[in-house]
Order: C-alpha cells, then structure tokens, then sequence
C-alpha cells in the first residue's frame, strides 16, 4: 500500500479491514484508539515462527523472534522488525502518561511501549492482536 491507496473514511477503513478477516474489534483499536481486553486477542498465546503485519495496510511491524511472555495479556515484543515502522506519540488517556505506539505507515494505532522489556532493549511492546495481521514462515 501507498498512502494514497489508504481508505480514507471509516467506512472504508471498516470494508478493508472485513475484507482481511480482521476481529471485530479491528477498527476500534486501529482507528479510535481502542484496547482489546486482556487474554482476550488472537495472538496473546500464539507462538508460530513468522510476521506480524499491520492489519490495515501490510507493514511489517514485528517478528516471532522478538516476542516473549511478559504475562499481561496481550501480545509483547522486546524491538520492532524494521526501524521507523513504528511512531511513539504521548498518550495522556485514562489519567495516565504512557507511550503509545502507531503504525508509521498508516497510523493504525497497535498499543503502547512500556521500559519494563527484556535485553536487549528493556522494551515492552504491548500489542493488541486486533491491530496486528500474523505471516507464518512455513506457509507449506
């Protein structure tokens, strides 16, 4: 995807993301910023070898390699897959400063980035499954 090939309106955004089999949370957490409940999202517990992806438009966000266990129930990676895929913007929501991370590419929103990760880092991407679209490395 280009940018100009983005949809535009929440219609289309909604129309794209049903056309790739996103859950249904899809919108509300990529478009409005939403959070999917904790143990809830496809990929909390998913620990095949591949990519995740943007659910809006493709780009490549994180790999199997960096992902890990950090228990609280969403997805989480200690580094993104390519540098400057993802956009850290202050989120001052729910009475809280956090680091809220976005797709640089579209600005989906996927979730926030904590400093209570693992080394190399010490990064915590706290992802929600909702935004994120899985490429397994064996596709046979």
């Amino acid at each position: 995807f280009f940018m100009t090939d983005l949809p535009k309106t929440p219609e289309q955004w909604r129309a794209l993301l049903a056309s790739k089999g996103a859950e249904p949370l899809a919108y509300e957490v990529t478009r409005q910023a939403a959070t999917e409940r904790a143990f809830t999202g496809r990929y909390e517990d998913h620990w095949a070898k591949g990519q995740y992806h943007c659910i809006c438009c493709d780009a490549l966000l994180f790999d199997d390699s960096t992902k890990f266990d950090s228990g609280c129930g969403w997805p989480s990676f200690y580094k993104s897959a390519v540098a400057g895929a993802i956009e850290e913007r202050v989120d001052r929501a729910h009475g809280m400063v956090r680091t809220e991370t976005v797709c640089a590419q579209c600005g989906a929103h996927l979730g926030h980035v904590f400093p209570d990760g693992p080394a190399p880092t010490g990064l915590r991407y706290c992802m929600n499954s909702a935004a994120l679209q899985f490429d397994p490395q064996d596709k046979g």
